[in-house]
């Protein structure tokens, strides 16, 4: 359906389709829309206002209700089965990477250790040698039992290539929810004979578990993907904090268009079927008004790394790297330093220990849901959103200077 069609549900898709949905000509033979970034935008109180303690952060995937809609990016600095059985316990969720240290190793441990403590001139090439180490399906097997046994949410990430050759081994253990993640997913994905691709719908259908697809960043594409099946949907490519897809390869929608974009097609396909398919905003998030700016673009929930990487129980050791930073032939991550600030319930629910809005990103949500008079997630996709790209800067002069608050 061409965007120029469409039906808004929504105040804030409707506003930043509009601003987005001017061609501006950069040649003669090239026009282009304009995009907007999470930073660009701003949430604009309305009418009523109501204590944050009213405010509802529950959303599902498929059968799963979890309290906050928060999920930990599947990454090996950020998520091992000690971080997923703690998120699930504190009410949010984390997904283990199927194709990652957890499950080419048996321990571990020295693994990580070594990646902490390369520099980073030597870190791209130990990367390379590490994730060669084959993938063991036992370890598969033994993490995602590790988890359900601790009382954990077993969710679990793959490539479409990991999915077609480690379904059945995930569909065997047990496993609550199956991302299938990439830079770019489609289900119009052209292969060389030799090479038979994953059918999406196949997959979503024959797994006994709801299976979560992405990413992807356009109408067109999103829309697809909830009809082969996807219990969700990822949006984002590139914005994340090691990522380094947009600039290897030149690819990417800004965040604010892209999760609006995603979540019309959302609503169009709930029109049409009457099957509701969560927006999931993946990357690019680092504070409590990030996600609350995500949300009110239309996204139901959101993805992160960076922040949970800071927590002391991270497995990175105070360090986050993007997952296709192993790439034998093209690595598109880096890994940063994010040192560690905090316990993982500080960062999540609190209380904050620190002012710049990473801590207690479930109290940042639950206010900024107060202040717009937002009691429920649907009702904050609802609030207006402004162009802002000001906001985190005007009068912050003393912040910047001094490197405190909004100014580190």
């Amino acid at each position: 359906m061409p965007l120029s069609n469409l039906k808004f549900d929504n105040l804030a898709l409707k506003q930043i389709w509009e601003l987005s949905s001017v061609d501006i000509q950069i040649g003669r033979g090239k026009t282009a829309r304009r995009a907007y970034g999470i930073d660009e935008i701003a949430l604009s109180p309305g009418n009523r206002t109501l204590d944050p303690n009213l405010a509802d952060t529950k959303w599902s995937i498929g059968n799963i209700e979890r309290e906050i809609p928060i999920i930990a990016s599947a990454m090996d600095g950020v998520v091992d089965v000690r971080m997923a059985v703690g998120l699930s316990k504190l009410g949010a969720l984390g997904v283990l990477n199927l194709e990652g240290i957890q499950t080419r190793y048996e321990n571990p441990e020295p693994i990580l250790d070594r990646i902490a403590s390369v520099g980073k001139d030597e870190f791209v090439g130990l990367m390379q040698q590490l994730y060669a180490e084959p993938i063991k399906p036992e370890l598969i097997t033994q993490r995602i039992t590790e988890i359900k046994q601790q009382g954990g949410i077993a969710a679990v990430s793959a490539t479409p290539a990991g999915a077609s050759k480690f379904g059945s081994v995930v569909a065997a253990a047990g496993a609550d929810l199956f991302f299938i993640q990439a830079t770019v997913v489609s289900t119009a994905h052209l292969s060389p004979e030799s090479i038979v691709p994953l059918d999406l719908a196949t997959f979503c259908q024959e797994m006994p578990m709801p299976v979560a697809l992405g990413n992807c960043v356009t109408y067109d594409v999103s829309l697809n993907l909830m009809k082969a099946g996807a219990a969700a949907v990822m949006v984002g490519i590139g914005p994340g904090a090691a990522c380094t897809s947009r600039g290897v390869l030149g690819v990417g929608v800004p965040q604010a268009t892209a999760i609006s974009d995603c979540a019309a097609a959302r609503d169009d396909f709930f029109r049409e079927t009457g099957k509701y398919i969560p927006v999931i905003a993946d990357g690019g998030l680092i504070t409590g008004g990030d996600i609350c700016k995500c949300i009110a673009c239309g996204a139901d929930g959101v993805m992160i790394g960076s922040p949970f990487a800071r927590a002391a129980e991270a497995p990175g050791r105070g360090f986050h790297w993007g997952m296709a930073t192993p790439s034998p032939v093209l690595p598109r991550g880096t890994r940063i330093r994010v040192a560690t600030t905090g316990t993982l319930e500080q960062i999540l629910r609190g209380p904050a220990g620190l002012d710049d809005g990473t801590h207690n990103l479930l109290g940042a949500l639950k206010t900024s849901m107060g202040t717009l008079g937002a009691k429920n997630i649907k009702e904050m996709q609802q609030v207006e959103v402004v162009i802002a790209p000001s906001l985190l800067t005007e009068g912050k002069v003393y912040q910047k200077a001094q490197q405190l608050g909004m100014g580190k």
